[in-house]
């Protein structure tokens, strides 16, 4: 035993040394950021004499560098930069740098996205062990692409080219010297040359990427080798509002008739936040902002203005990655080319197409950068600077928000704010601007309001104005950003924020045609609850809860259903305030702020009054058929009687900019001609209730009005309210107790047919199988289903993300475990019952063993069965192919409560629907075994198989009473019906258990008279009906026979007899 021990030991210890070494190995060669990082000192700078030689004409101007300058330790990090744009100016056939597969976009036409060109540099080394007295090495890499969508945000290892659909990008390293110059007001200069791996160009140059087109390119795309790049970087010594941008040139050195050569490509960029960026103190600003503020006429005396010191927070927090609108010129009376025009930027035919609307076109503010300034009075100042880009409609708004290339697509703005008026003023200067401000001639104001109202719903809002009109003319250029309520939780809500109600007289007048005095509502009213204030002692809690509730972001379909294919909506609807409260209640922000201001701290209880709460919001529709809804601004009061809301909607009009202007009756360009209603459904009572809301806008203008447009109503699919879990959680319950009622109803019928064969023995061969086969199955196939359902229920409904209330109903779990143990007992008892059954015929054939045929058997039965019902399950697959050509609020993919998504094939749906209609008409083998055997006894109970029936029939029952979709958030909660199977449709709620009772007649009349007397009954003129009786199955087994079924003795002295007596 000791030597075993000893054994293992040192054989433990060895293999702790061999994986301790092999950790070693494998840490040491596989890390790649190890030894990456070991390799960035070792740069190559083998082609310093030909970098000389190329870049002569840099080095011509270079001036000398000083050993303790700063920015000679700053080349790494100031001169990268990510995601700048570049281009190749092509007259007529050129040479491009590398192909692009469009594939994608020309095979779908709906693909309005056009690919970006972006270009993303890295400083790799930079060597001042060894440098000139003007010029250091340094290396780096350059990657650049064309994307329909993502960025080039990680830095290559290697030189490559890669290509797939939509996708092309090319790695390029770099070698070469940094050098300054004095030139173009101070700036700094890279020349580089490059090795990279080239996608090869063919001969044709009316079709130089021939091979892009043939099948299988990305695995192998054709690429030659080229050292001969040289790339030109200039980067201004200081950044300022003049001089910002990065420009690079990249050429071939080969001659124009090697396959290598590309034309010149360009670049832009601008320097990182990492470099410090020089205000300018006022000389150049006051060109547009002098005298401040500017009298900007956007902003009228009813607005009031953000004028707190967390003025650059807000603003940097608001506009980081977000696009703003454009608003549509639709004060502007002038030519179609000055109202069309796009403010100061240069725009294609894409931009110009939305004659002025500016539908979907985007602003994007990008590397906003703030400085505390000191000013004459006391008030707070702020100098900005920051870049402004348009972004059309093709492109990707989020790769535009990262890109950093200067165009004219884009303005470098600075300016400055002041708390004594809330106004921001910059001076924007178009595309690249030259050191002496040539292009500068634009005004921006930016303000961050306080106030809103239906036609004011811009938390950031601003005009772009053309300082000198004579040069670059156009109609001022409006643009905003729409306030949403999830973002009022910061220093900006601490200003108190507010909303000015002024449609609500409108409104009513929609509330009073829309629901005239009638008993129904009174009894709506009485009976049913919906979403509403549950406590007016707490606000303002108790109001952001209902706001929670009346929000949706939800699929809608129109209503009613339309007879041809369905066309689904992505609906929203954005409660902005409700009562007072605007925005939404975050207690760990806004502590007990409110609670001094509550307006219902002496109310005990409602008033009819109380129950009606002003409230706005915005509607938004996504879909081709609402392509003229680019919002729609909502206000108006909420009945939380009957859970309407009844309100007056502005919409965001787009359409051209004559049409606005000819439009005499827009309220701030805005048409206000709306009537909204939102219906939601009731909190209570939802097991009878479809949870489903509706909403219907309809125009008030005539047909013949550009504006007008035809009424829109849609229903939603079925939404959950906040505590929607706790009315699920209830009807699980009390589908819960039906299934004990119904499981507890249908043991006790097969113990009463037990007790029943005890005392009528003769008729228990009789009995078929089959039929008790088909229930024995229905109650496995639960206790399979259910075991899965209760292990899922255990590991994910209590997870973390289910609320407190969910976790707490432990009664669910009582109910579900009583429920499976009943579905034991059932099974069990059934399995007995076959037993008996099986029992009986063996014993009855050891009274006959040659005339086995005068046995009962259920083969034939389960034959014309399993042919009854596989007719059945065809007919019913054809039926549905035939009638669902699509069904509404169905998809393809069935989503469990945990998230996940199955695939849902019909086949197996109706295979799963036939299974349950198979175990509703349980009697029909029983039917068949009867007609087949003539039998003369009675071996069902009337309890048994009416008690049985009826349980098959209380879930039709119940489905048809109840709501259209009881729960149709959470697969497991279908405890006791799914209403999507075509067999719990309202057709077969009354068809099935019509078929099931008149089976359930049937095995009445066949027990009540005696074949003979049937087939006499059963005549047609001459014909009868059932053929006539056999001596197979007419002798019933005798007296003795009983008493031994009973007893289990003296067998084979009974057969004897009753073969001696035969």
């Amino acid at each position: 035993m000791n030597m075993i021990a000893v054994s293992w030991t040192v054989f433990g210890l060895w293999m702790m040394l061999f994986i301790g070494f092999a950790n070693s190995h494998y840490t040491n060669n596989g890390n790649f950021g190890e030894s990456r990082s070991k390799l960035s000192g070792n740069y190559k700078y083998d082609r310093i004499d030909e970098v000389n030689k190329v870049c002569a004409f840099v080095l011509k101007f270079a001036s000398e560098l000083k050993p303790d300058d700063s920015r000679l330790y700053t080349i790494k990090e100031e001169l990268s930069f990510l995601n700048g744009d570049w281009w190749q100016e092509m007259n007529g056939e050129g040479a491009p740098l590398m192909p692009f597969d469009d594939r994608e976009l020309s095979m779908g036409s709906v693909d309005l996205r056009s690919p970006s060109n972006l270009a993303s540099f890295w400083v790799n080394d930079v060597d001042r062990h060894h440098h000139s007295k003007n010029s250091i090495f340094v290396n780096g890499v350059l990657l650049m692409g064309i994307t329909l969508e993502g960025l080039l945000l990680e830095k290559p290892h290697d030189v490559r080219f890669d290509i797939w659909p939509g996708h092309s990008q090319i790695s390029i390293n770099f070698q070469g010297i940094y050098t300054e110059s004095e030139k173009n007001h101070g700036e700094r200069v890279m020349c580089l040359l490059g090795n990279a791996v080239l996608p090869s160009r063919q001969s044709d140059p009316g079709d130089p990427w021939g091979w892009v087109k043939e099948y299988g390119y990305t695995n192998q795309p054709l690429l030659t080798q080229d050292d001969q790049i040289v790339l030109v970087l200039r980067y201004p010594k200081t950044v300022t509002l003049r001089s910002r941008a990065i420009h690079g040139s990249m050429k071939s050195l080969n001659p124009k008739s090697n396959l290598k050569y590309f034309d010149e490509v360009r670049m832009s960029s601008w320097l990182s936040s990492s470099a410090n960026y020089q205000f300018d103190l006022g000389n150049v600003v006051s060109k547009a902002c002098d005298p401040y503020p500017y009298k900007d006429s956007l902003i009228s005396s009813e607005v009031d203005i953000y004028k707190g010191l967390d003025f650059c927070i807000i603003l940097e927090r608001f506009t980081h990655q977000e696009a703003l609108a454009i608003l549509p010129n639709w004060k502007c009376n002038g030519t179609d080319a000055f109202c069309s025009k796009l403010g100061p930027f240069v725009t294609g035919k894409e931009i110009s197409s939305t004659d002025g609307s500016f539908k979907n076109v985007k602003l994007i503010i990008q590397d906003v950068r703030c400085e505390n300034a000191t000013s004459k009075d006391d008030s707070s100042v702020r100098r900005v600077s920051s870049v402004f880009r348009a972004v059309p409609p093709s492109e990707n708004q989020f790769t535009a928000a990262q890109r950093t290339g200067l165009s004219n697509m884009t303005l470098s703005a600075e300016g400055i704010w002041k708390s004594s008026s809330g106004q921001l003023c910059m001076l924007g200067c178009s595309g690249f601007v030259d050191g002496d401000g040539n292009g500068c001639d634009t005004r921006i104001c930016l303000y961050v309001p306080l106030s809103f109202s239906i036609k004011q719903r811009s938390i950031l809002l601003g005009t772009l104005w053309s300082i000198d009109g004579n040069m670059r003319p156009y109609f001022p250029l409006a643009f905003e950003k729409l306030v949403r309520p999830a973002e009022l939780w910061d220093q900006y809500t601490a200003s108190h924020p507010y909303y000015k109600y002024s449609k609500i007289a409108a409104a009513g007048a929609v509330l009073e045609k829309d629901e005239p005095f009638n008993f129904g509502t009174i009894i709506k009213k009485s009976l049913l609850q919906f979403p509403k204030i549950e406590d007016v002692k707490k606000f303002p809690f108790s109001h952001s809860l209902l706001a929670e509730d009346l929000t949706l972001h939800i699929t809608a379909v129109p209503d009613p259903f339309p007879s041809s294919i369905l066309s689904k909506t992505d609906l929203e609807v954005e409660i902005l305030s409700i009562g007072p409260l605007f925005g939404r209640y975050w207690p760990s922000r806004y502590g007990s702020a409110f609670q001094k201001e509550n307006p219902f701290s002496d109310v005990g209880g409602y008033t009819e009054k109380e129950l009606l709460l002003n409230v706005s919001g915005q509607i938004n529709l996504a879909g081709n058929q609402y392509a003229n809804f680019s919002s729609l601004f909502v206000e108006g009061i909420y009945d939380q009687h009957v859970g309407k809301m009844y309100l007056i909607g502005c919409r965001d009009v787009r359409a051209s900019w004559k049409t606005l202007y000819e439009s005499m009756d827009l309220e701030a360009g805005l048409d206000c001609l709306v009537d909204v209603i939102i219906s939601y459904p009731p909190t209570t009572a939802r097991w009878l209730v479809n949870p489903t809301a509706r909403i219907s806008i309809i125009s008030h203008r005539t047909e013949d009005d550009p504006l007008f447009f035809f009424p829109i109503k849609l229903q939603t699919v079925p939404i959950m309210y906040r505590k929607q879990r706790e009315d699920i959680l209830s009807r699980r319950g009390v589908e819960g107790i039906l299934r004990i009622l119904t499981l507890s109803v249908a043991i006790a019928c097969i113990f009463s047919q037990l007790f029943y064969i005890r005392d009528n023995i003769e008729s228990v061969p009789y009995i078929s199988l089959v039929m008790l086969g088909v229930q024995a199955l229905g109650y496995s196939l639960l206790l399979i289903t259910g075991a899965e359902a209760l292990l899922k229920k255990a590991t994910t409904e209590f997870s973390d993300n289910q609320s407190n209330d969910l976790q707490n109903s432990q009664w669910i779990h009582v109910i579900d475990y009583t429920v499976k143990i009943l579905v034991l007992v059932a099974f069990s008892v059934t399995l007995r019952l076959c037993q008996k059954v099986w029992k009986s015929r063996i014993k009855m054939l050891t009274r006959a063993p040659l005339e086995t045929h005068r046995v009962p058997s259920d083969k034939k039965v389960l034959f014309i069965t399993l042919i009854v019902h596989i007719v059945g399950y065809i007919l019913v697959l054809v039926v549905h192919y035939l009638s669902t050509t699509y069904k509404p609020l169905q998809t393809a993919y069935f989503v469990d409560s945990t998230g996940y998504s199955h695939a849902i094939r019909e086949w197996e749906t109706e295979l799963a629907e036939y299974l349950g209609l198979v175990q509703d008409f349980f009697l029909l083998p029983q039917v068949i075994a009867n007609l087949m055997w003539r039998v003369h006894v009675k071996p069902l109970r009337k309890l048994y198989y009416v008690g049985i029936t009826s349980v098959r029939l209380l879930p039709h029952i119940y489905d048809y009473i109840s709501s259209p979709i009881p729960n149709p958030y959470f697969s497991e909660e279908y405890e006791f019906v799914n209403p999507q199977m075509d067999f719990f449709s309202k057709f077969g709620d009354i068809a099935i258990p019509t078929i099931a009772v008149l089976l359930a007649v049937t095995v009445y009349i066949q027990q009540r008279w005696s074949y003979e007397k049937l087939s006499q009954i059963l005549t047609l003129g001459e014909t009868k009906l059932l053929p006539l009786g056999s001596k197979v199955y007419e002798r019933l087994p005798s007296v003795p026979f009983e008493a031994e079924l009973s007893s289990g003795v003296n067998k084979n002295s009974t057969s004897e007899e009753r073969h001696g007596a035969e």
